[in-house]
C-alpha cells in the first residue's frame, strides 16, 4: 500500500518537472522578461495557485532551472579536468552546451545571464573548495574560480551568438587558452 506522503511527493516531483519543461519551453520562445505565472502555470497545465505551491516567484523556478543545468554541465565536465589535460574537459564543456543549444541560448541571452553566472560560479566553488589543495598559490582560488566561471559563460554565450558555429574543438580550444591552462597553472 502507498502512503499518502509518498503519494503527495510524487505528485510534487511531476508538478516541480512540469514547470520545469514549461520553463524551459517559454524561454525558447521568449524572453526570460516577458514570461509570466499565468503562462508558466497554463504551460505546465497546473493550476495558477499550485506554481506558488512549489515557487515563491518565476524567479525561483528560473533558479532550479539553472542549478539543474549547471549541474548536468559540470558533471559531464569535471571527471574530465585535469591539469595535465584541460582540453577534454573543455571539449566536454561545448559538446553538452552544443546537445542543448537552444536552451543555453535562452539561458544566456535573455534576463537569465545573471542568474545562471550565480548558479554556476556557486557550484563550481563548492566542488573546488572540495578539490582544492592547501598549496601557496598567488591568486585565491575563490578569485580564481571567480573568474573561469565568468569568463566560461562568456566565452559559451559568444559562440552561441555566432552566425556560424565554431566548430566545438575550436572553440574548446580558445577557452582552454584564454582561460581554463592560465587558471590552473596558478594551482
Amino acid at each position: 500500500m502507498v502512503s499518502d506522503t509518498s503519494a503527495t511527493d510524487a505528485r510534487q516531483v511531476r508538478t516541480r518537472a512540469k514547470l520545469l519543461r514549461a520553463m524551459l519551453a517559454l524561454l525558447e520562445r521568449e524572453p526570460f522578461e516577458s514570461i509570466t505565472v499565468r503562462a508558466l502555470a497554463s504551460e505546465a497545465g497546473v493550476g495558477y495557485a499550485t506554481f506558488f505551491r512549489h515557487y515563491p516567484d518565476k524567479e525561483a523556478l528560473l533558479d532550479d532551472l539553472a542549478a539543474d543545468e549547471i549541474a548536468g554541465l559540470l558533471g559531464a565536465a569535471m571527471p574530465l579536468f585535469s591539469a595535465e589535460n584541460t582540453g577534454r574537459a573543455c571539449v566536454a564543456l561545448f559538446e553538452f552546451v552544443s546537445r542543448r543549444q537552444a536552451l543555453w541560448r535562452a539561458l544566456l541571452t535573455g534576463g537569465a545571464a545573471p542568474r545562471l553566472r550565480e548558479q554556476f560560479v556557486g557550484q563550481a566553488r563548492k566542488l573546488a573548495a572540495r578539490s582544492e589543495t592547501k598549496t601557496a598559490a598567488i591568486c585565491p582560488i575563490d578569485l580564481r574560480v571567480t573568474y573561469a566561471t565568468s569568463a566560461t559563460i562568456e566565452i559559451i554565450g559568444w559562440w552561441l551568438r555566432q552566425p556560424e558555429a565554431l566548430p566545438i574543438e575550436t572553440i574548446a580550444g580558445i577557452l582552454d587558452r584564454l582561460v581554463i591552462t592560465p587558471t590552473v597553472a596558478e594551482r
